[in-house]
């Protein structure tokens, strides 16, 4: 275990090892060239790169964020999104909820632009691609050519809940 000073005279314990996937606190530092960089558990410094981040940021801003790759140069790649299938379970609960705040409609499909997806709902087109996918293959919404419908079915708010 590693023993920093902490700015009021408290010793800190410094993470050694972080692991791909893990949860971690970020404070966005600067903004650069590739994306922005972010101070880690307030020990280490990483690189949210630009195309992959779908939401406004600004310096100083806290968010949690997930631990992409720790690389060779021990420099680490951070993302916003969960990784793996938690994170279409995670978006598709917000479809869901969005599709209930929006009257059971929104006019977005899998053709809609990239942009128009990330100012939506703060995700890329492939993860909202999957999330919909999710959704249609549980009978939950319709693909309609404008855009996504809610079924109307028993268990919708199972799933939202976390149930499905």
């Amino acid at each position: 275990m590693v023993l920093i000073e902490h700015n009021k005279g408290r010793a800190k314990e410094k993470q050694k090892d972080f692991h791909v996937g893990q949860k971690v606190a970020l404070l966005i530092s600067a903004r650069t060239e590739i994306g922005f960089a972010a101070v880690i558990n307030g020990t280490h410094k990483g690189v949210l790169y630009k195309n992959e981040v779908f939401q406004s940021l600004k310096i100083g801003q806290k968010i949690d964020g997930f631990i992409r790759k720790v690389r060779d140069d021990k420099k680490i790649d951070l993302r916003l999104q969960e990784p793996g299938f938690e994170a279409i379970k995670a978006q598709s609960r917000k479809i869901m909820d969005n599709l209930k705040q929006q009257g059971g409609f929104i006019p977005l499909t899998d053709k809609s632009r990239p942009k128009v997806i990330a100012d939506h709902f703060g995700i890329s087109k492939k993860t909202f691609k999957k999330a919909i996918g999710n959704l249609y293959k549980k009978r939950l919404i319709t693909l309609e050519k404008n855009g996504i419908r809610l079924c109307e079915i028993i268990g919708v708010s199972n799933f939202i809940q976390g149930g499905r």
